[in-house]
């Protein structure tokens, strides 16, 4: 699945985000909006990650997306 299909059904994917991500809160799904950078910056910052880090998970949470 690309991230274009990912951000035209972001409604759809918070929840599933929420599930791989549960420090994120539905005011950080609301401002990431669909946005992959966003994202990646959202996990960096509650996870206390390296952007390197939080972008090989988003890589593999898409990579596993049905």
């Amino acid at each position: 699945m690309n991230w274009d299909q990912i951000q035209g059904n972001w409604r759809q994917f918070k929840g599933k985000i929420k599930e791989q991500w549960g420090q994120l809160t539905d005011d950080d799904c609301d401002t990431i909006d669909g946005q992959r950078d966003q994202l990646i910056g959202r996990i960096q910052k509650s996870y206390g990650i390296s952007k390197e880090e939080a972008e090989k998970q988003v890589g593999e949470w898409e990579r596993n997306l049905h």
